[in-house]
């Protein structure tokens, strides 16, 4: 496999964005094309053979979050909706409180802002410490019902050491929840050693895929002590027999799937994940780490430059977020853009995301272009 044949991206362009939404490999337009073509010419024929493409993405998502069964994996919308489930899911009491960080994207700070209508509580941590899992720790009390993070924040691009959360909120029975659309694809993950109850992730970003399909993965015994909001044909223990008149709620997470698969959207983020299980998230994360080394380097020889992401090698992942001592941040990007320097505004700076496979030719570029 030749990587640059699999992003055979605009000569011009610096996609310096995949926080924000990452471009498809060549694969998945394939995918996407042949699936398109299929439904001109043949309609739902080979609907049997569709299925399997599903199949084969839950596997695949397990492999990614080493869960224990397919049967774990729910397929959603989005981030959000795998949240609001949970959030909505949980049969709160008056006066338990959640534990969040300061610097959440607002999908995973507004759904549990949303329930100080049932007496529930919000605890905002900050990350600014020496120690911030130590933070996050200590804010646990005996009405903490959920600790909800995010692995990688998205404006600063700061990690956390979520194994470390994980642990204590199991010792303590306390839900954990993590948001990790920021680190999978790039970050091994590992739903056993973390001790998380859910994982959401948006498959648009780190993952190469379409926006409108994401992971959630749920243990079994946390969503077993779950309500069900949405309900539908697919939801149930016998999904295909359409005549029966009894139902029960899926043992499985497919419980959280209410109705018919966005198929076009499986079809296009097997295609994506096959890239990146084949290259090895470890050997995906290691090449990644050297372009942030990198980048880090040219940025850091421009005297006008701060970086404000952390640097320290365990506190970062893909984002790399800066500002300039002489040009607003704003104005800033709007330059860079106006270079074909995809790029964003976040966090007060300029967001820099490069991928695993992003040629250290294109950072050199996209920092030349910094005045």
């Amino acid at each position: 496999m030749i990587l640059s044949d699999e992003f055979p991206q605009h000569p011009d362009l610096c996609y310096l964005n995949h926080a924000a939404v990452g471009p498809w490999p060549l694969r998945t337009g394939k995918a996407v094309n042949a699936f398109s073509q299929e439904n001109v010419t043949w309609g739902a024929t080979h609907y049997l053979e569709w299925m399997k493409i599903e199949k084969r993405l839950r596997t695949q998502l397990q492999t990614l979050l080493n869960a224990p069964s397919q049967e774990d994996i729910a397929l959603v919308k989005n981030t959000s909706e795998g949240l609001s489930m949970i959030a909505y899911g949980i049969d709160w009491k008056p006066g338990e409180n959640i534990v969040i960080t300061d610097q959440e994207f607002p999908s995973n700070r507004i759904v549990w802002e949303s329930l100080s209508s049932k007496g529930v509580q919000l605890k905002e941590i900050s990350l600014d410490s020496a120690d911030p899992e130590a933070a996050i720790i200590s804010a646990i009390d005996s009405n903490t019902r959920l600790v909800s993070v995010s692995s990688v924040q998205y404006a600063s691009g700061f990690r956390l050491l979520i194994d470390k959360i994980g642990h204590f909120c199991r010792q303590q029975d306390v839900l954990f929840c993590v948001d990790a659309i920021q680190s999978l694809g790039i970050i091994p993950f590992d739903v056993e050693k973390s001790k998380a109850d859910f994982v959401v992730a948006d498959g648009h970003k780190w993952l190469l895929g379409p926006e409108g399909l994401a992971v959630f993965y749920s243990s079994a015994k946390a969503r077993q002590h779950m309500s069900i909001n949405e309900f539908g044909w697919h939801m149930v223990e016998h999904p295909g027999d359409f005549d029966r008149r009894d139902w029960t709620v899926a043992e499985s997470a497919r419980r959280f799937e209410c109705g018919s698969p966005n198929m076009l959207a499986i079809h296009a983020l097997s295609a994506s994940l096959s890239l990146l299980l084949e290259t090895g998230i470890e050997t995906v994360y290691q090449q990644l780490e050297k372009k942030v080394d990198h980048l880090i380097s040219v940025l850091s020889d421009n005297p006008f430059i701060q970086i404000t992401s952390a640097t320290e090698k365990h506190r970062r992942a893909g984002i790399v977020t800066f500002e300039h001592m002489q040009i607003p941040s704003a104005a800033l990007y709007k330059q860079l853009m106006d270079k074909q320097v995809i790029c964003a505004h976040r966090g007060g700076g300029v967001r820099f995301s490069p991928h695993f496979y992003t040629s250290t030719e294109i950072l050199d570029r996209a920092a030349s272009l910094i005045p």
